[in-house]
């Protein structure tokens, strides 16, 4: 068990320190770069907390699309992609376009959250 503070946090106070302190007392290129590094820091704490449920409901998601018991995400979305390319499945196949907009939903929540809460449910 690791001690506080814990990879979220620290990824946080890395990028409160970079908004607070750096951005302010820089200017031009530097002060852009410390905001993209700050706002990357953002992307990768979310990750950090969200990303394995959200990659667990999609494994789970796609195995049951796919009716097969594949056990690698990475290998879930390529046979989703083959069959996809193969005429297999389609829009029409029920639960696919389900399956998409929430793993769009689940990765905007991480790189974009603001967006993510707005995005239309339908």
């Amino acid at each position: 068990m690791q001690d506080r503070p814990n990879v979220p946090e620290l990824l946080e106070a890395v990028a409160a320190f970079l908004r607070e302190q750096v951005v302010p007392a820089t200017e031009g290129r530097v002060a852009f770069h410390a905001r993209v590094a700050a706002n990357t820091l953002d992307i990768v704490r979310r990750e950090v907390q969200a990303d394995p449920a959200a990659q667990t409901r999609e494994l789970k998601r796609l195995q049951a699309l796919l009716g097969a018991d594949v056990s690698d995400l990475h290998a879930a979305n390529r046979l989703l992609c083959e069959r996809i390319a193969a005429g297999q499945i389609g829009a029409d196949t029920p639960g696919l376009v389900a399956h998409l907009r929430q793993t769009t939903r689940d990765k905007l929540a991480i790189d974009q959250p603001g967006y993510a809460s707005g995005a239309p449910e339908n």
